[in-house]
């Protein structure tokens, strides 16, 4: 696997980086209903094309298969294709970010227990709850950071 800093956003990748989140939020986001889903795929191109850093983690045929955005030192998206779950892709994104960026805040989706345990394992604590999302629907997050 290879750690790339995206320094081009190209419609090419944007369009794959799209296919890969949509992807990996039917796999893990399952209180998200198809309709919720598409609402929120709306907004994700604009995401991935302002965020400050965007970076991906490459297999060995060149192709992104985990990303993740970072804006100043919080985590504002991790998002690893569904065939590669479990194969420390999101650990090694989450290590880049925290050593060469100080990563040290997330914010997670209460209702994605696997995301939050992932992140409390990477050292991360809750300390904040919201009731709605940031877009005012009833899916409480958790706010974290490093201990």
């Amino acid at each position: 696997m290879k750690i790339i800093e995206v320094n081009r956003r190209t419609p090419s990748l944007i369009n794959h980086l799209l296919a890969m989140w949509e992807a990996s939020v039917r796999a893990t986001h399952l209180f998200l209903s198809d309709q919720e889903i598409e609402n929120i795929k709306k907004y994700v191109p604009d995401a991935l094309k302002n965020i400050s850093l965007l970076i991906t983690a490459k297999n060995k045929n060149r192709q992104s298969v985990a990303f993740m955005g970072i804006e100043q030192q919080k985590l504002e998206m991790l998002f690893v294709a569904p065939a590669e779950r479990g194969k420390g892709l999101g650990k090694k994104l989450i290590c880049y970010g925290m050593e060469k960026y100080a990563v040290n805040e997330l914010t997670v989706n209460e209702q994605n227990p696997l995301a939050k345990g992932f992140y409390e394992h990477m050292g991360f604590h809750v300390y904040k709850r919201s009731e709605l999302d940031e877009q005012g629907n009833p899916y409480p997050l958790l706010y974290m950071r490093l201990k």
